[in-house]
């Protein structure tokens, strides 16, 4: 049985690392991209592709699936339903290792904004946050570096 990646992408404001996002999510082969909150999309308000997010995306934005959702608290009600494990890529006290975590068949990864992170209302209906260690000075990666090292090293690839 194939198991199901998907990730969402919630209040991420910056266009360029949500589309550097969607290429790393084409390279890892997830199934869908959700884009919540505020996140752009790869079209503009209009429709019309928007070319900063096609900059980063190197097309990638055209190959994987994506859907808007406003609200991410009845997406991941409907994800639950659907047995979906739900990881929240994140810093906070409960966090585990993100080289410890253990997949099922479908998954769902969350990211958030950088500054403020992914709120705790979201991280309440995790089944786990995963946390990348910091060896050095600084307390956190750019959203979409730590996207690519925590998906590829949670999905062992």
């Amino acid at each position: 049985m194939k198991k199901e990646n998907i990730i969402i992408i919630h209040n991420v404001r910056s266009v360029q690392n949500v589309g550097a996002m969607f290429r790393t999510a084409d390279a890892a082969g997830i199934d869908k991209i959700y884009l919540t909150g505020y996140t752009p999309t790869p079209l503009d308000r209009f429709g019309r592709k928007r070319r900063d997010l096609a900059k980063s995306a190197l097309g990638a934005e055209e190959y994987v699936s994506w859907e808007q959702k406003k609200n991410i608290i009845p997406l991941l009600k409907k994800l639950k339903k659907k047995k979906c494990f739900i990881i929240a890529i994140e810093q906070d006290e409960k966090s585990v290792d993100y080289k410890k975590v253990k997949l099922k068949n479908k998954n769902a990864f969350i990211v958030g904004p950088e500054v403020t992170g992914i709120p705790k209302n979201v991280l309440q209906k995790c089944d786990v946050i995963a946390e990348i260690p910091m060896k050095g000075k600084k307390e956190s990666l750019n959203v979409s570096v730590a996207f690519g090292i925590a998906l590829f090293r949670i999905l062992n690839l």
